[in-house]
């Protein structure tokens, strides 16, 4: 183990310390009273970062140097990672997470404070009631589904006849289904200036969406089954960017309909 990892992971106080300091430059005092320490327990934790050029004094206060900087933020992503996991790892280990694309899965902490939406079983032919709250209230919505249900084309034409911006982009199976047994609705829906529709030409095993300040994501079991009972949400700005970008990488290999069909 080289000196500075040895340096930042083998200490609760400096790891504590590393992290705190992201926030900027800190005062002895300052420390003392968040992380709870002692002055005398402190400094030499202080002295062993300086001597790693972690941290730098600037006149009495504590400052993260630039390589501080960056192995803070490193570190900070590991950590707040393990959380996420390891706080619903039944979860996350169950299911197909690989369908993540891989640079977002790396930086899975960007989900924030997620939460784990559970429905009852008698639930389950019915959309999450949590989905359907924050959709209904919401002014854009950017979605991906490889699943059809029964009540999101009424639910996202009555979205769309409101003023919500939406973009939705679905699986084949999901569009062909969605045009022979509910054409009407797609023709209307398609009509609405503020709506666009995409249908994916690749794989997708997640579904997503993404409003003003609303993220959820459910995925499909490692055998293949969709888990229509588990959502994945957050209300985090970071995984609000998150989805966005998850859902522009799936459209790079999507087609758009335009028009009636």
């Amino acid at each position: 183990m080289s000196k500075m990892i040895s340096t930042v992971t083998s200490s609760e106080k400096r790891k504590n310390l590393l992290i705190y300091l992201l926030d900027g430059p800190k005062s002895l005092e300052e420390i003392r009273t968040s992380l709870k320490v002692t002055s005398s327990g402190m400094i030499p934790q202080i002295r062993k970062m300086e001597e790693q050029k972690l941290v730098r004094s600037e006149g009495k206060k504590y400052v993260l140097t630039d390589v501080g900087i960056v192995i803070a933020e490193v570190f900070s992503s590991f950590i707040n990672t393990t959380h996420i996991i390891e706080t619903y790892l039944d979860f996350w280990s169950s299911h197909d997470i690989n369908a993540i694309p891989a640079h977002l899965l790396k930086r899975i902490h960007e989900l924030g404070n997620c939460s784990l939406i559970e429905s009852k079983l008698s639930e389950i032919h019915e959309p999450h009631k949590d989905f359907i709250e924050n959709i209904s209230k919401s002014r854009k919505v950017m979605g991906i589904s490889p699943i059809f249900h029964s009540s999101y084309p009424p639910l996202f034409l009555h979205l769309a006849h409101s003023g919500a911006d939406i973009s939705l982009l679905l699986a084949g199976e999901v569009y062909d289904r969605l045009k022979n047994e509910y054409r009407d609705t797609l023709d209307e829906f398609l009509r609405i200036p503020t709506t666009r529709l995409y249908v994916s030409r690749e794989q997708i095993k997640l579904a997503s969406v993404v409003t003003d300040n609303y993220f959820n994501m459910s995925l499909f079991f490692r055998n293949g089954d969709y888990d229509s009972l588990r959502d994945i949400v957050s209300l985090d700005p970071s995984a609000h960017k998150w989805g966005e970008e998850m859902f522009n990488h799936f459209l790079k290999n999507s087609t758009e309909i335009k028009g009636p069909q």
